[in-house]
């Protein structure tokens, strides 16, 4: 994962300065140039160009950026025929780029393949503008059209045809305002049009097709970072420590995507649609944390090896991870949740299993929230204190402390609730052998549960014997509830080894 990371955040940083989500600004055209030099240098790339300055301006030929991939991967390189800054004479600078950019990427493995490939960074109708001065700056850019596409691929030095690959946005307009210092703090914003996307490889050796396309009505980014001054891409445990980190979400409005794939004859394809969707990730030195959703996602999948074609749906569907990254004697928090809310599928699936329709066919919802404190004893992004996790040397961490925010299982006329708080003494691995002695309580509620299992019974699907013994289990650790088949239950665990549920001691 952290090599994934390093070479991305290389990678990604260059790219976005070319739109102007990474901005540099100054007084004058001289000082743009330099402080852009002084970025890029900083964060490992090699700059060379032809140097030519002016009165107000500074035109940079022949321009290369290069960097060395993490663990020897290879190369990356971007190349401009020529890139120019010039004083707009009120206080501004206008920077302009080629509308055709290569980047070039070399993958160097000498126990695989080589594979060189160039991506072509169009732009169309490009403007940036930049003011403020060398310790505020304010970047504002706009263009017709952003775009990227595979140029072209060698491996081993031979060409290879694989297809096509590129991603275009309309209408892309956006801000970002940066302050340096210790730090180079800035904050995006940015808003696209239509954003399109075709991924069509075939495999030259078997004839193999994958086909993926897909669009969004419309896109838009807000988020902030900060940069140490200088970096070494290569250690992002060292990165953070410097004062690394961003925290920036994407959304989208109307996407829709279809995908095939043809193997020897046999074709699968499918597609996806949802009405909106956002994505946020956030790192620094204390955690890494993804969000996602999507509303009114709908999916559709037949050929290969389904024997039917198969729909879903859901009206809300959403995953939250957050997790320590850093090495600490303190408690950290992290936390995880899911939702498949409103889930529902075709009548042709339904009817495999439940051909008389005796099952509630409302929508299913699958929901979970957790949250605790840990302690981690290494720094995950530290390859040789990982290395050292994964042949036993050190102990990852302790879990201190996990709550139940909430949970909802609703399906086929039955609902299960609950929540509750555990906390957890690591200092006891004698009460339950082998884990930490937990300490607390949840609280849950089912209701429906006896009238689902009679229709189960009915169906086929379960033997009497055995829902007689869930009825046993039910009974012996819930209470009735308030309403028609309905049951609580609070199960205790105690710091001395006792489990009870609703007050009477099952262990």
């Amino acid at each position: 994962m952290s090599n994934f990371i390093r070479t991305s955040t290389s990678v990604t940083a260059l790219t976005i300065l070319m739109t102007g989500s990474a901005a540099f600004a100054d007084v004058s055209s001289q000082e743009v140039w330099d402080d852009w030099k002084n970025y890029l240098t900083g964060f490992g790339y090699t700059v060379e160009g032809d140097e030519n300055a002016s009165s107000g301006a500074v035109v940079v030929k022949d321009l290369t950026m290069s960097m060395e991939l993490p663990d020897g991967a290879g190369s990356f390189s971007m190349v401009m025929p020529e890139l120019s800054f010039t004083d707009n004479g009120d206080g501004a600078v206008a920077v302009a780029i080629p509308p055709v950019m290569p980047l070039m990427i070399a993958m160097n493995n000498p126990e695989a393949e080589n594979v060189e490939m160039t991506i072509d960074y169009n732009t169309v109708g490009l403007n940036m503008t930049v003011s403020g001065d060398a310790s505020s700056m304010v970047y504002d850019f706009a263009a017709d059209d952003i775009s990227v596409a595979l140029s072209n691929m060698k491996v081993d030095g031979a060409e290879v045809d694989l297809g096509t690959a590129m991603m275009s946005m309309a209408d892309v307009a956006g801000t970002t305002s940066m302050k340096v210092g210790n730090l180079r703090s800035t904050e995006q914003s940015m808003t696209s049009g239509a954003v399109t996307y075709t991924l069509d490889f075939t495999n030259p050796d078997d004839g193999s097709r994958a086909v993926m396309k897909g669009q969004f009505a419309g896109m838009g980014y807000d988020g902030k970072g900060s940069l140490p001054t200088v970096m070494d891409t290569s250690d992002m445990a060292a990165m953070l420590k410097a004062g690394f980190g961003f925290d920036g979400g994407f959304s989208y409005t109307g996407g829709s995507s279809s995908f095939s794939f043809n193997d020897a004859g046999e074709e699968m394809q499918g597609s996806s649609s949802s009405d909106s969707g956002k994505l946020v990730v956030a790192m620094d030195e204390n955690q890494l944390m993804y969000e996602g959703s999507a509303t009114n996602m709908q999916i559709q999948v037949a050929g290969g090896e389904i024997p039917f074609p198969v729909e879903l749906a859901m009206a809300q569907s959403g995953f939250k991870l957050k997790m320590p990254v850093s090495k600490s004697d303190a408690e950290q928090n992290f936390a995880f949740g899911i939702t498949l809310g409103d889930f529902t599928m075709s009548d042709m699936i339904w009817g495999i299993f439940d051909p008389t329709s005796q099952l509630p066919r409302d929508p299913a919802t699958i929901a979970m929230d957790l949250s605790g404190k840990a302690k981690l004893f290494f720094d995950i992004l530290d390859p040789t204190q990982m290395e050292a996790i994964d042949s036993g040397e050190m102990m990852p961490g302790e879990v201190n402390a996990v709550t139940l925010n909430s949970m909802t299982v609703r399906a086929a006329g039955a609902e299960l609730t609950g929540s509750g708080d555990f906390s957890f003494n690591n200092a006891d691995m004698q009460t339950f052998p082998g884990m930490p002695a937990p300490d607390g309580a949840v609280d849950l509620k089912l209701t429906g549960g006896n009238g689902l299992l009679d229709k189960l019974v009915a169906m086929g699907l379960l033997p009497e014997e055995q829902a007689m013994g869930t009825r046993m289990m039910m009974g012996l650790f819930g209470v009735l509830g308030e309403g028609e088949d309905s049951l609580t239950s609070k199960i205790e665990v105690k710091p001395d080894g006792q489990v009870l549920a609703n007050g009477q001691r099952v262990n």
